[in-house]
């Protein structure tokens, strides 16, 4: 149990970060009905306004040293989704959904997101599982509104944020309406447990340098008979909306994914650039092949995401990213994040793996240690960019990293899943059908 997370050793870290959004020059806007909000809090209503969303996902991500700032932009993924489905809900609940949106944008508030249920068999449904908690689901109702039980995976963030918001985490049977529900509660609300993931980077690496500036903390979040009022139930027993919040959240999410990723792939593009100067190896082909692998991921992700601003949907008055191009960008950045890790341990070298501890370079013996460490530049400063490399590619951080970029923002197969159903396939066919119908059975011979 953690009495003050600000004041934590570890988790501080992590509440700091979140803090750092607040200093971020250029994140408020002037709304003309709601004032001065966060950026984040706009709605997109058509191309310039998702690219702005682009840029400022961007630029507060390189702003908080390549580490991607959540705190307000998964919760307003999730209420833009709310958001663009607000025609098809019912009035009641409608009229929730925009008044908490202007609460939260008015008192500028942090917010993570609680999707992904623990799923129990994945070969079973939520209505199958042998355990019924499994999937979070509504075992009450009362007077002032309901009461959920069950626990979501990977709540970015949670332990640091004002709210909550739950939605479900894929599409339910008619026979499932208790799992069909959206809510939104305090942090600090009874009967909510945050269990936080081992914080690796810090607390197992004492050479670490950039997790002591910034990270993002994950929890598995358990409500225990948690009590929401009906004022904050945005979705109840709809099952036919269920699956379609999931996914359209998912897509709004992905978009600011391929956004952060951009940005975050400025870590790797730096430390491997910083890596091969101390090396003295900057002329190599091979160095320059592999900068060039981590400038195309990095691209790569951006030129989506301008796409994706570029030919948005329009639902419900809310410009939504194109799905194509989003999941696009989403399948590249999850199957080619390893290329950025073998870039920059080919360019950096072993000794990233076997470098000297940071207790022995506070000891009498760090003289002797950058003596031998001494590459194109004198050893103090090589050992300096070979620990953030050490960090980034070689510690218990790379592999954090490694399953974040295949599993964050939904799985590989989950955005294929997506990008089938959206692509449209009729030109392709009309061209091949074009060449098939043309009449080619004709005398060819010369004789």
């Amino acid at each position: 149990m953690v009495g003050s997370v600000a004041h934590h050793p570890v988790l501080g870290i992590a509440a700091r970060h979140a803090g750092k959004l607040f200093d971020y020059p250029a994140r408020t806007i002037h709304d003309e009905r709601l004032g001065d909000i966060s950026g984040f809090y706009r709605v997109p209503k058509n191309s310039a306004d998702l690219l702005d969303r682009h840029r400022l996902v961007y630029e507060t991500t390189m702003f908080c040293n390549g580490v991607f700032n959540i705190s307000q932009a998964i919760g307003s993924d999730a209420l833009f989704a709310l958001l663009g489905l607000a025609p098809q809900l019912e009035e009641e609940n409608r009229k929730r959904v925009a008044e908490y949106f202007d609460w939260v944008a008015r008192k500028d508030l942090t917010i993570a997101v609680a999707q992904t249920d623990v799923k129990g068999d994945r070969s079973k449904r939520p209505s199958e599982q042998v355990d019924r908690d499994l999937y979070l689901r509504v075992v009450d109702e009362k007077g002032g509104g309901i009461v959920v039980r069950g626990a979501k995976a990977h709540t970015t963030q949670a332990a640091v944020a004002d709210e909550i918001i739950v939605i479900p985490t894929r599409s339910m049977k008619s026979s499932e309406e208790e799992y069909s529900v959206a809510f939104a509660v305090p942090a600090n609300t009874p009967g909510l447990t945050m269990f936080v993931r081992p914080v690796d980077e810090v607390e197992g690496n004492t050479s670490a340098v950039l997790s002591r500036l910034d990270y993002e903390l994950e929890t598995l979040t358990v409500f225990e008979d948690v009590f929401v009022p009906w004022e904050r139930v945005f979705l109840y027993r709809n099952t036919g909306l269920a699956g379609r919040l999931a996914t359209l959240f998912a897509n709004f999410h992905r978009f600011t994914a391929i956004s952060y990723r951009s940005a975050m792939a400025n870590l790797y593009l730096g430390a491997a650039l910083e890596a091969a100067k101390s090396n003295g190896l900057t002329a190599e082909k091979h160095v320059r092949d592999d900068l060039l692998e981590i400038v195309t991921y990095k691209e790569l992700m951006r030129m989506s995401a301008i796409a994706a601003s570029s030919q948005p949907l329009l639902l419900g008055g809310v410009a939504v990213p194109n799905p194509v191009y989003t999941n696009i960008g989403k399948i590249y950045s999850n199957t080619h994040f390893t290329d950025l890790l073998r870039s920059l341990i080919d360019i950096s070298g072993g000794i990233i793996a076997t470098l000297p501890s940071q207790e022995d370079l506070n000891t009498s013996s760090k003289d002797l240690i950058e003596k031998y460490m001494r590459g194109a530049v004198d050893g103090a400063s090589r050992i300096k960019t070979l620990k953030l490399a050490k960090e980034l590619g070689a510690t218990s951080m790379a592999g954090y990293m490694l399953t974040l970029m295949i599993h964050a923002e939904g799985s590989i197969e989950s955005s294929k899943i997506e990008l089938f159903r959206n692509y449209d396939f009729s030109e392709a066919t009309r061209l091949v059908n074009k060449i098939l119908n043309t009449n080619t059975d004709q005398d060819t011979s010369t004789g």
